[in-house]
């Protein structure tokens, strides 16, 4: 019973959903250690190699994002820089710099949570993953339970603008 139990969790994250699951509770975590809550799994085979949140702030890091963590840690765990059979799933579209990341490790399939209209590279406001001028192109899936990704970073955001606003009421108040 106990093992049919953890087969049918395990094929439940390796979907899309359960997957983005994952990568939220991931995201959750790296929130508690004060970063921005990004979360991201890779997925090889039938289970998941590689799972991180975001490290910026804990390594003093502006490349320690959670995609470019799982890049690396998948890398290792297929043997080979080429990603081709793997699946990034994250919480929000990407960056710049790791779509590029991921144009460059040659990823199979990206499959992010909510779009990102100013600074996402996988059609937001570019398109790295599939601009015809690359070598490679990375199939793209996007809003894979959107509304919980976008509503976990804009509570985040919230909570930061409003504790920058009580440092400055404290700031002017002399204290």
């Amino acid at each position: 019973m106990m093992a049919e139990t953890g087969k049918r969790r395990l094929r439940a994250e390796l979907t899309d959903e359960g997957s983005m699951r994952v990568a939220l509770r991931l995201a959750a975590e790296a929130e508690e250690r004060g970063e921005v809550p990004v979360g991201a799994v890779v997925i090889y085979g039938q289970r998941i190699v590689a799972r991180a949140g975001n490290q910026v702030e804990m390594l003093k890091d502006a490349t320690a994002h959670a995609e470019m963590i799982v890049l690396t840690q998948a890398a290792a765990a297929v043997g080979d820089w080429r990603l081709t059979e793997c699946t990034l799933v994250v919480t929000k579209e990407p960056c710049p710099m790791c779509a590029g990341a991921m144009v460059n490790a040659r990823l199979g399939r990206l499959v992010y949570g909510c779009p990102d209209p100013r600074m996402g590279a996988a059609g937001g406001a570019l398109d790295l993953t599939g601009h015809p001028g690359m070598l490679h192109r990375v199939e793209v899936t996007g809003g894979v339970l959107a509304a919980e990704c976008q509503a976990s970073l804009q509570a985040f955001f919230k909570r930061r603008r409003q504790e920058e606003k009580g440092t400055r009421a404290h700031a002017q108040a002399g204290e």
